[in-house]
């Protein structure tokens, strides 16, 4: 790499924050002059609804992004420096905006998806042509790509093996962070015009959501200190047409501090992840996933506290390491078999027949909007679509019932799961799903079959998470909330519940569906 260029770009994404940033210290690092920049793209943006809880967290995270890079500008004596953001279409934005500020070299952080690497090769090719570099790094996983690979050179299909190599490659050099503080001084201050300040949710065409009704508030104290001016109001989700989520009221806070304050709280209770993950109604998991997605916290500094914890004999930070590692595992599934975007990882897998016309649109819709007749499942459902959030051991529930109860196409749920997710991420999404159709690397066997009730009995025994989710079924015993259908009629009247009428009765009988959907993966087993 050129060292030292005159002034350089840093081109945030998924990295939404100024702390053990690879990207941003590479840049400071090697240029004298860095500009920070972060693009809403309308390739993205255009297909979201004008009411998004992530388009929220994204706003909020930039605020949150701005005023961390204004503090450090003004500690080095820039008192202009901060984030620059564009709304338009990166593919276009980054070479006009390069050439603009007579940039050298744009620097960011690798994204493996498919729509992201044609991006990324495009805007690179552009830059070329007009003779700046384009540098990316590796910082959103721990190992990436063919970092971790089998002794025949090939890349790991089994999750344990994967682990195992995971575990005995790493070193400290691969959870040290990557600091910006040191380097600060070679942040720029802003170019003067439209594009030096955050923009507000009008100026992208998008309509405010119900972020603030839910209680997440984004940079308001890093907003109330800044300097007056037009260069310096951060947003608000009206301004860039966008309408207010619920994710204020849901406590969903974006940005660094809150993640790292979210962390500080698993920490305390970690100890206890091991048994209590399971459990949709227990505080169990750590709620990270939004900012691990945002990266609004570093991965490193995750595998860091769990490898410390872990070595100290805590059950609960062994297993938190394992889901760590499931991370970096489906990423370098999707980095290196690219077709699970679309097909299943097994080829023999997309000969299955599934369901289809008019019925199966039914069954999707109920599905969808938690009207199945199974209590836990129609409560997951509950969670997800009020949230955007849904408990890990719920979405294999959930997919497990779509899949093999309803005999629908995994693809269907996997589409709707990254609509309404806060923590989408196409690879994470994408090889949960797989695992639950038995399609996927270490799939679950196509034979094992959840049984929502007994998923229900085992992990929500006295019912708190569906009555939390389907009050209308709160006055039902402990025994009869898993499966209203089969309680006494008088116990369903004195609970207020009329199945058919306030609450459905199943749209599958469990058994049934089960042994169709052992006949329709034995024959693709078959033919294989």
């Amino acid at each position: 790499m050129q060292a030292p260029y005159q002034r350089g770009l840093v081109w945030f994404r998924r990295d939404l924050r100024a702390e053990d940033h690879h990207a941003l210290h590479q840049a400071l690092t090697h240029c004298r002059q860095v500009l920070c920049l972060f693009v809403l793209d309308r390739e993205i943006l255009d297909e979201l609804p004008r009411a998004d809880r992530r388009v929220e967290f994204i706003v909020g995270s930039l605020q949150a992004l701005d005023a961390r890079l204004r503090e450090l500008g003004a500690a080095h004596g820039r008192q202009r420096a901060g984030l620059l953001v564009e709304h338009g279409w990166a593919r276009q934005a980054l070479p006009e905006l390069a050439a603009r500020w007579q940039v050298q070299a744009v620097f960011t952080n690798h994204d493996d998806e498919p729509q992201a690497l044609g991006r990324d090769a495009e805007v690179a090719q552009a830059l070329s042509q007009q003779g700046v570099a384009f540098h990316s790094f590796k910082d959103h996983v721990v190992f990436e790509r063919q970092e971790v690979l089998t002794q025949a050179g090939r890349p790991y299909g089994v999750f344990t093996p994967y682990k195992n190599a995971w575990l005995k490659n790493l070193s400290d050099r691969h959870l040290s962070p990557w600091p910006v503080e040191p380097n600060a001084a070679a942040l720029a201050d802003r170019p003067e015009g439209p594009q030096a300040r955050v923009p507000t949710l009008n100026d992208i065409g998008f309509e405010p959501t119900n972020l603030q009704q839910l209680g997440i508030v984004p940079g308001e104290k890093a907003a109330t200190a800044r300097p007056e001016g037009p260069q310096a109001r951060v947003p608000t989700l009206n301004d860039i047409g966008f309408e207010p989520t619920n994710l204020q009221q849901l406590g969903i806070v974006p940005g660094e501090k809150a993640a790292t304050a979210l962390l500080q709280d698993f920490l305390g209770r970690i100890d206890r992840y091991d048994k209590q993950r399971d459990f949709p109604a227990v505080k169990g998991p750590s709620y990270l996933s939004v900012h691990l997605r945002f990266g609004t916290i570093s991965i490193r500094a995750l595998a860091s506290q769990a490898m410390r914890l872990q070595a100290a004999g805590s059950a609960g930070a062994m297993t938190w390491l394992s889901e760590l590692i499931w991370r970096d595992f489906y990423a370098q599934i999707l980095a290196n078999f690219p077709h699970v975007a679309e097909r299943a990882f097994k080829p023999e897998y997309d000969a299955i027949v599934w369901e289809n016309g008019a019925p199966a649109d039914l069954l999707f819709a109920a599905w969808c909007q938690g009207r199945t007749g199974y209590p836990l499942v129609d409560a997951a459902m509950a969670q997800l679509n009020s949230s955007g959030y849904m408990h890990n051991r719920l979405r294999m529930v959930t997919a497990c019932f779509l899949i093999k109860d309803l005999g629908i196409d995994w693809r269907w749920g996997e589409r709707y799961f990254a609509r309404q997710l806060n923590d989408f991420d196409l690879a994470s999404n994408n090889g949960g799903w797989q695992w639950a159709s038995s399609s996927g690397c270490d799939a679950q066997p196509y034979f094992r079959i959840f049984n929502p009730v007994s998923q229900s009995r085992k992990f929500d025994a006295a019912g708190k998470f569906i009555r939390r989710y389907l009050p209308q079924l709160a006055g039902l015993s402990d025994t009869a909330i898993h499966a209203p259908w089969e309680a006494a009629p008088l116990e369903l009247a004195a609970a207020g519940v009329q199945l058919g009428a306030n609450y459905p009765g199943p749209v599958v009988a469990h058994d049934q569906a089960r042994a169709r959907t052992l006949d329709r993966y034995a024959l693709v087993k078959k033919s294989g």
